[in-house]
């Protein structure tokens, strides 16, 4: 809900939170249209799924931002791939991240894309 509020506080208010990787990728996978942004948590993805491969090669997910990236470990991204998915070492993206971000993914008007915020 934090994330959710934050992304409100700068006008954008179609967010599809989720609860589990499982949602995330029903959502990813059926979705009609590709996904702007995916904010998850790193942790979700631990053992599970490896985020990084995953997003940088989906068509589905333009963009991404993976949180919480120290505690999961996650390797140093190269330039190339810092353009379509980003690495946030704290434990929750604050509001300055998500205004730097949405600069990239949206320079237009709010309310155009669709962001999912996985907890």
């Amino acid at each position: 809900m934090k994330v959710e509020r934050l992304f409100n506080q700068i006008g954008y208010y179609r967010i599809a939170p989720v609860h589990s990787l499982e949602e995330l990728l029903t959502l990813v996978d059926y979705g009609c249209e590709p996904f702007d942004l995916v904010v998850i948590n790193a942790s979700l993805g631990a053992g599970a799924l490896d985020l990084l491969d995953f997003f940088l090669d989906n068509r589905q997910v333009h963009r991404a931002l993976i949180y919480n990236g120290q505690q999961a470990q996650l390797p140093p991204i190269p330039a190339c791939v810092q353009q379509k998915i980003q690495v946030s070492l704290g434990l929750l993206p604050d509001l300055a991240c998500i205004q730097r971000l949405m600069v990239i993914v949206d320079p237009g008007l709010p309310l155009v894309g669709t962001v999912i915020s996985v907890r």
